[in-house]
């Protein structure tokens, strides 16, 4: 059986070295820290990767912002916005995180690896295509797929962004296209304040956008039906040839910024229900990128949840299965959703 993929680098440790950031080195540290366990290590391959070059990262993009960002490289410190900063070599790690998701994709692509996760600093679903916010320089997973549309030759590409916050980067990217169907679950009203239902997209794209914004306290339940009842049958009728995720742990219970109480085995379940819908429709390919996650602890659970399902040995019995995969939560925003989503796609 072809191997899961890991994608890391000490690099990505770099970003915000010294700084008192929320967004610390220490995120990626306590998985390293997993990492250099030769038992934990034996069961991954680790592939080489090179930064995204400067043509990969303006094809999606604007080549001025690609310069004003390589633009701080050396510089101690560069406030890009209220909640956004550069150290001497985040663009070193920012162009290495966006690499990392497109060496993936390709790997993925040549059938090469099973699947893949790319354990990434800084995150990227807040980067716009001209902009940087919410601790985001490049979109890591908005790269990923300018490149599986015009290097790899696919027409489908379904983005899943489970983190906390709404990613209104990746939104906006592909928001008049069919070429990319962006799925969200998020927290609603929070940061950035974008992701509302009827947010759906427009032109050649209206459909292919779909926001289920959730009130704070759900968990593994209320998350499993929003997966089984809307993005799995969505998903079945958009056909797509490779899965990205937009892979947030700050849902996690313990999280301090969310209001979410998914868990380890909740974060198995979302992975599982991606790892089907990628072998039935998709040859298996599914790529997730590390963005939120600020609790240590939840962190380091919830990404080797999803890590363990992804190589094939789950946590998850067959009882926490057949539970997960009934869950009839009463959700208003999930009827709200589909009710909306009803005008494009048999639900």
């Amino acid at each position: 059986m072809k191997p899961t993929a890991i994608f890391h680098s000490p690099v990505f440790l770099e970003h915000l070295r010294g700084s008192d950031h929320l967004e610390s080195p220490q995120r990626l540290a306590v998985l390293e820290e997993e990492l250099a366990r030769p038992e934990i290590a034996s069961r991954f391959v680790f592939p080489a990767f090179a930064p995204a070059t400067e043509a990969q990262l303006a094809a999606h993009h604007l080549p001025a912002y690609v310069k004003k960002i390589a633009a701080t490289a050396g510089k101690s410190q560069v406030i890009l916005d209220p909640d956004t900063q550069t150290t001497a070599r985040s663009f070193e790690a920012a162009a290495l995180a966006a690499g990392a998701a497109i060496t993936a994709s390709r790997m993925l692509a040549a059938g090469e690896i099973r699947n893949a996760f790319c354990l990434v600093r800084p995150p990227g679903h807040h980067a716009e295509a001209d902009r940087a916010m919410g601790f985001c320089l490049f979109n890591n997973v908005a790269v990923a797929a300018r490149y599986c549309l015009n290097e790899l030759g696919m027409r489908r590409v379904l983005i899943v962004d489970w983190d906390l916050h709404h990613g209104n980067g990746t939104q906006h990217s592909f928001y008049d296209t069919d070429q990319v169907l962006y799925f969200s679950t998020h927290q609603y009203p929070l940061y950035p304040g974008t992701g509302a239902a009827a947010e759906v997209g427009q032109g050649p794209g209206q459909g292919y956008t779909v926001n289920v914004p959730l009130p704070a306290g759900l968990g593994d339940l209320a998350y499993a039906a929003v997966f089984n009842d809307l993005l799995a049958p969505v998903a079945r009728q958009y056909r797509p040839e490779i899965i990205i995720v937009s892979a947030g742990y700050d849902i996690h219970q313990d999280d301090p910024l969310g209001g979410m109480l998914v868990t380890g085995p909740g974060f198995s379940y979302l992975t599982k229900v991606l790892l089907d819908l990628a072998a039935e429709l998709c040859g298996g390919r599914l790529l997730a990128c590390l963005e939120g996650g600020y609790s240590l602890p939840g962190l380091k659970e919830g990404v080797f949840a999803t890590l363990d399902e992804m190589r094939g040995r789950s946590r998850l019995d067959d009882k926490m299965v057949m539970e997960l995969a009934a869950a009839a939560y009463p959700l208003r925003a999930l009827a709200e959703t589909k009710n909306i989503v009803k005008r494009f796609w048999s639900l």
